[in-house]
C-alpha cells in the first residue's frame, strides 16, 4: 500500500481517496487543550455541588428564592464552572508557554547574590 502527494491510497485491489484534514493552527489547539478538560470537570464540579446543594434552596442575596427552573439553576451553573475553569485552564497554558526571559551577563543579573 502506498500513498501518493494526490491523497490517493493504491492497495493491491483498490484505489481510493483518503481525506487528509490540514493541521490544526496554534489557537485550535489552545482551544482544544482548554475547552474538552474544562468541559468536563465543570461537569464533575456540577455534580459534586447538587449533590450536596438543592436547586429550589438556592436564594439571592437578599434572601429572596430564585424563580428560576431546576434545569435552569443546573444549565446556568454549568455554564458558571465552564467559564472560570477555561479562564484558569487558559492562564495556566499562556504563562506555561511565556518565551524564555533573554540571557544577560552574570554580572547584571538582578537576581544574583552580592559578591
Amino acid at each position: 500500500m502506498q500513498i501518493d502527494p494526490r491523497n490517493r491510497v493504491e492497495s493491491d485491489d483498490a484505489t481510493f481517496a483518503v481525506d487528509v484534514a490540514p493541521p490544526a493552527s496554534r489557537l485550535a489547539r489552545w482551544a482544544m487543550a482548554v475547552a474538552w478538560p474544562a468541559f468536563v470537570m465543570a461537569g464533575v464540579t456540577e455534580g459534586l455541588v447538587f449533590s450536596v446543594v438543592d436547586p429550589s434552596d438556592l436564594t439571592w442575596f437578599g434572601g429572596e428564592h430564585m424563580e428560576l427552573s431546576r434545569q435552569a439553576v443546573y444549565t446556568l451553573s454549568f455554564m458558571i464552572f465552564w467559564g472560570v475553569i477555561s479562564l484558569a485552564s487558559s492562564i495556566s497554558l499562556m504563562l506555561a508557554t511565556l518565551p524564555e526571559a533573554p540571557e544577560a551577563p552574570a554580572s547584571v543579573h538582578p537576581r544574583r547574590w552580592p559578591q
